[in-house]
């Protein structure tokens, strides 16, 4: 698939999660941009569900897939509706992609896209007989900063929140906030022993974090723990095995120091006894993400298996990146995904921790962004691999 047709059927992902009023009022911008044509909601529905429909009627006479691209110009063109072809508006597709799948307050994945990735990455999981972790947390004494302090000063807890998973997990990992104060993770090939370590580093950091604002609450993040394939091979058995965790954990953090006897809370990792309850101590120094251990191709694989949805492999197309510092300075654009995007630079020439460039992509008009650079990875002589994350 050429990046052009990922995008198309990247829309039509997302479309089909919206309701119909919504989509009609994205459509009539979408025809719009790609048709200089104006009109009304109900006939950019009716145009959509030809284009779809036409589709499969291709594929079929074909004997192979038809691309999304073909068919949209071949509606448009039997309706006389095609007149100058622009294919479509990034930031329009970019804000409704964001919208979609992420959680407003926190940036975090949604509930929506909880449910559609642990079932994908635990099948991922039986196929290819790896281990997998989900992490279920929530913010302990939440409701009492939220009536002593105030929403806004829980909402800061809560961005904070996400700002530490963000800041701590791997780059394989995915974090979603799936209630009020509730967080799910899911960790990629990843054991009990390795998901127990990063769940406790998750709730030092997160009680670092929380120093510079001196809320006087016993604030802190909560998590249980369960493994495939040593507690289960379902979703529900999973979500039930966490969720339990979850629960003694609490209760272990609130027996009382008077009780004479030795409080034994479980394990989190395995349900095995642990030590008694006691202040957290500091995390082994943090693990190398798995994306730095990988050669270029192999991340890039790798990647494009786990995020097929929203990464775009860029390799074969000219699609390159201006660096603002130097505007004769360019590096190729590897793959777009959501949070950033990977570039590869002349051999022995370096990036800076913090640039601003302009993309320059096929089907796109140039976009200026701000980046930060999150990992190296040493290439051949083509040269050097670099991963960037965008800033807001």
């Amino acid at each position: 698939m050429t990046a052009e047709d990922s995008f198309l059927d990247l829309l039509v992902e997302t479309l089909q999660a919206l309701d119909r009023p919504v989509r009609g009022q994205f459509l009539q911008r979408f025809f719009k941009s790609i048709a200089q044509v104006e009109l009304p909601e109900g006939v950019t529905l009716d145009l959509w569900d030809q284009i779809l429909q036409r589709r499969q009627e291709l594929s079929e006479s074909l004997g192979k897939p038809v691309s999304l691209k073909t068919s949209i110009v071949d509606v448009l063109a039997s309706t006389n509706f095609l007149r100058t072809p622009v294919l479509m508006e990034y930031e329009d597709l970019k804000k409704l992609q964001v919208n979609a799948a992420t959680d407003a307050l926190t940036g975090l994945y949604n509930r929506r896209l909880f449910e559609e990735y642990f079932a994908k990455e635990l099948n991922r999981a039986k196929r290819y007989n790896q281990h997998m972790a989900l992490v279920m947390m929530d913010l302990h004494k939440f409701k009492e900063v939220n009536d002593r302090f105030g929403h806004q000063q829980g909402d800061q807890a809560l961005q904070l929140a996400a700002s530490t998973l963000r800041k701590t997990l791997r780059t394989s990992d995915y974090a979603f906030r799936i209630g009020g104060d509730e967080f799910a993770l899911l960790l990629l090939q990843c054991d009990p022993e390795q998901a127990a370590t990063l769940s406790r580093r998750l709730r030092v950091n997160y009680e670092s974090a929380l120093a510079p604002l001196k809320i006087d609450a016993p604030l802190a993040l909560d998590f249980g723990v369960s493994n495939f394939p040593e507690d289960g091979e379902s979703k529900e058995s999973l979500i039930h095995v966490a969720d339990e965790r979850l629960y003694q954990f609490k209760n272990a953090n609130r027996a009382p120091a008077a009780v004479p006897q030795r409080v034994i809370p479980m394990d989190t990792s395995a349900g095995r006894e642990a030590p008694p309850a006691q202040s957290p101590q500091p995390a082994p120094p943090k693990v190398k993400a798995a994306a730095a251990a990988a050669s270029p191709a192999a991340a890039a694989k790798s990647g494009a298996d786990r995020r097929k949805w929203e990464r775009v492999s860029m390799v074969g197309t000219r699609a390159y990146a201006v660096l603002q510092e130097n505007s004769d300075k360019t590096a190729r654009v590897l793959d777009l995904s959501y949070g950033g995007v990977g570039l590869q630079f002349d051999p022995g020439e370096e990036a800076p921790q913090h640039f601003d460039a302009v993309l320059h992509v096929p089907i796109l008009p140039p976009v200026r962004v701000s980046l930060i650079k999150t990992y190296v990875h040493s290439a051949d002589e083509s040269g050097t691999r670099i991963g960037c994350a965008f800033v807001s």
